[in-house]
Parts: C-alpha cells; sequence; structure tokens
C-alpha cells in the first residue's frame, strides 16, 4: 500500500518535522515538547481522544496557532527562519481540508475551488475555470456541482468539494482534520479509497486527523496517537495492538475494533 514501506525510517524523506513543540493558551498547556515526523507519500492517521490537542497540532504546523517553543520544518525549512517569499511557496505546496468542509457559503462550489488559485496565482479567468473544472472532476464530483452553493450539497459532496479545493494548487501534502466525520459508513468508505486513490497518482502526502477507525485500519499506512500532550507511540496497526496503553489498548483492542479487524480478515 504504501510506496515507501519496504524502506526503513532512516531512508525515507520526511516532508514535516515536528519538534519538541509546545502549545499553551494561558497556563494551559496542551502540547509539551512534542516531536513527529511525517514521511513522504504515506499516508499518516493522527489519532488522541477528544480534547487531546489534534487540531491545535495541525493548526500550528499551518502557522495559524502560535506556540511557545520548539521547531516546525516543511520540506527541510524551518517556518520560523523563512522569509514571507519562502513561506508562501511552502504554502502553496500544501492543501487543507478543514473540518466540515468550511467552504464560504456564499461562493459557488467552482468559486470556492478558485479560492487558492486568486491568493496564490494570476491566471485568466478562463484558465481558472478549466482548472476547477478539473479538480471537481478529480474528486468525483459531476460538472453540474461546480455552480452549486454549499447550503445545497450533501455531507458526502461538501466534503468532495473542499477536497478539491485542498487540492487546487496540486500541493505536495494533504492536510485532512476529521475528513469522514459526519458520513454514513458507505460515503466514509468511498472517500477514504478517493483519498488513497489520490495519493497513490499525485504522489500526495497524506496526514489525516480523524477519529475512524475504518480508515485507521484501511487506509492508513502509519498511525501517531496523541496523548499526555506528546505524541506517545507511532507505527502501524501491530505495533498500536501492542502497545502498553490503557486509552490505546481500549481504542485499537475494543469491541468495535474487533470487529473491524475481523471484517477486513475476511475481505482480505
Amino acid at each position: 500500500m504504501d510506496p515507501n514501506a519496504s524502506r526503513t525510517e532512516d531512508t525515507r524523506e520526511v516532508v514535516l518535522s515536528v519538534r519538541d513543540v509546545t502549545v499553551a493558551f494561558g497556563d494551559n498547556v496542551v502540547l509539551d515538547n512534542l516531536s513527529l515526523d511525517v514521511y513522504r507519500g504515506e499516508i499518516l492517521g493522527f489519532v488522541g481522544a477528544s480534547g487531546t490537542g489534534k487540531s491545535v497540532l495541525l493548526r500550528t504546523v499551518l502557522g495559524l496557532t502560535p506556540k511557545r517553543s520548539g521547531t516546525v520544518s516543511i520540506f527541510g525549512l524551518d517556518l520560523d527562519q523563512i522569509d514571507e517569499q519562502q513561506r508562501m511557496q511552502v504554502d502553496m505546496r500544501l492543501g487543507v481540508l478543514f473540518q466540515h468542509g468550511a467552504l464560504f457559503s456564499a461562493l459557488s462550489v467552482r468559486e470556492n475551488i478558485q479560492v487558492p488559485m486568486r491568493e496564490y496565482l494570476d491566471l485568466p479567468k478562463k484558465l481558472m475555470d478549466e482548472l476547477a473544472m478539473l479538480k471537481l472532476e478529480l474528486v468525483g464530483l459531476p460538472p453540474d456541482a461546480a455552480d452549486k452553493f454549499p447550503s445545497e450539497l450533501s455531507g458526502g459532496m461538501i466534503k468532495r468539494a473542499a477536497l478539491a479545493r485542498a487540492l487546487a494548487l496540486d500541493p505536495d501534502i494533504v492536510f485532512l482534520d476529521e475528513p469522514t466525520s459526519g458520513l454514513d459508513p458507505i460515503g466514509a468508505a468511498d472517500f477514504d479509497e478517493l483519498v488513497a486513490k489520490l495519493r497513490d497518482t499525485m504522489g500526495l502526502t497524506v496526514y489525516m486527523v480523524t477519529h475512524d477507525l475504518d480508515s485507521l485500519f484501511s487506509v492508513c499506512d502509519r498511525i501517531a496517537v496523541l496523548g499526555k500532550k506528546k505524541v506517545l507511540v507511532d507505527g502501524t496497526i501491530e505495533d498500536m495492538m501492542k502497545f502498553d496503553d490503557p486509552w490505546v489498548k481500549s481504542y485499537f483492542r475494543g469491541k468495535r475494533a474487533r470487529q473491524i479487524d475481523l471484517k477486513a480478515r475476511e475481505q482480505a
């Protein structure tokens, strides 16, 4: 599944490196000297109990939430040490699907997809229209969705439209924040399949914040667990099963997890 799976960790290219990052809001320390690497071409599932800071770390990596200490490096560049032009070049290589899609309600789907193009590029309207239609097709939406507004879309279509916007600039890394939340099991499975297909065809690296056990079992190459303000463990599903921590045991070896694992084995 992972094109890098046969390599050792030491030989894989790190595209995102978080080192000793601490984030706090007043006296409330949410992340404490947290470190994490993300490798090129993998789908990383980032999990943890509600309120542990999964989305806080995502927003910190994207520069939306300030950190007290530590470093975040993307493509080998320390984000605290680069100038505005370099930061813009990095940002253009990142795509983000925020939780619930976060589409602009007053814009059509086509206009939503074009937001990153307008922000970073100087393109003729005709070309932007063509690119938006290509992105729609890429995520499996019909052409007539382009002129609809978010209020006219189903939950699954909103997720796909938001993913199309995240892919607008052909990024190297895509950040997905709870991409299958609110979707029925069939819709969630279809979305997982789409993410895996896009990773394989576009060479994407995917950082996925999720609670969805199905996603972790079916498409994630590696999992990192957030707890006690740090990354408790990272590795494969098998590594999660062996890790001796009450929350990790309950999450990955509980009744629902066993049912999913049994279903996966039956389908294999």
